[in-house]
């Protein structure tokens, strides 16, 4: 079954290393429900773009690569018939009803690395 890529955009992840139950709950109760479904293969939420390093041939910056309105807050890999129900999937994330959004990539190859 194909594999999509659901980037997550935010104005900034509510994964701080100082974050509460009450702050981490609707994001995780979202995850939890992908997981019941059956369909999410991995998840990865990331810290706020302040703790980002940004490298370039000039070397290493402070914050996140691109200053934008919206960062990647997380991204989480999911499995679906096809476009369409990997669209209907994605597109129950909480931050399609806010200020935010996600995008949706076909996943062309990869996989974990056993070391």
């Amino acid at each position: 079954m194909p594999q999509f890529a659901v980037l997550i955009y935010s104005q900034d992840s509510a994964h701080a290393l100082d974050a509460t139950d009450e702050d981490l709950a609707e994001p995780n109760a979202h995850g939890d429900a992908l997981a019941a479904s059956g369909s999410l293969r991995a998840a990865y939420a990331f810290t706020p773009r302040d703790m980002a390093r940004s490298i370039r041939a000039d070397g290493v910056s402070k914050g996140p690569f691109l200053d934008a309105p919206q960062a990647v807050a997380g991204v989480y890999v999911i499995e679906a018939r096809d476009e369409d129900e990997a669209l209907a999937i994605a597109g129950t994330n909480p931050e399609v009803r806010g200020t935010g959004g996600v995008e949706v990539r076909l996943i062309h190859s990869g996989g974990t690395v056993e070391s």
